[in-house]
């Protein structure tokens, strides 16, 4: 499973200032690379990260959430994760992040709340 590719898109959508980017594979130290290098120039009001099609993710996947999530806080922006499967979410419990990180069952609500 370590071998599986990873991508991600990002889209404006209709509500002003609010981008979505959807992250499809495992999101782990393999491959956080050139994601962080986008999260430095994608700086919207809002970010909702997409994670429906995340399958898992390790500690470093975890580190990018929340460099973006301090980074974000210190510049007046806002984020939230949206559709994290039960093992990602397990995850995000155990290491006590779900608490500090605004977390929805879909991208709609995640949208409509951030």
């Amino acid at each position: 499973m370590n071998d599986a590719p990873f991508s991600f898109t990002s889209h404006e959508v209709a509500r002003d200032g609010v981008t979505v980017m959807k992250l499809v594979g495992p999101l782990t130290i393999g491959n956080i690379f050139e994601l962080q290098k986008e999260l430095r120039v994608v700086q919207p009001e809002a970010l909702v990260f997409d994670l429906v099609d995340v399958p898992y993710m390790d500690s470093a996947g975890i580190g990018v959430l929340i460099n973006y999530f301090v980074s974000a806080e210190k510049n007046a922006r806002r984020m939230a994760l949206a559709g994290a499967n039960e093992r990602v979410d397990a995850l995000l419990v155990l290491t006590k992040v779900k608490g500090l990180l605004r977390s929805f069952e879909t991208v709609d609500e995640a949208v409509d709340e951030v």
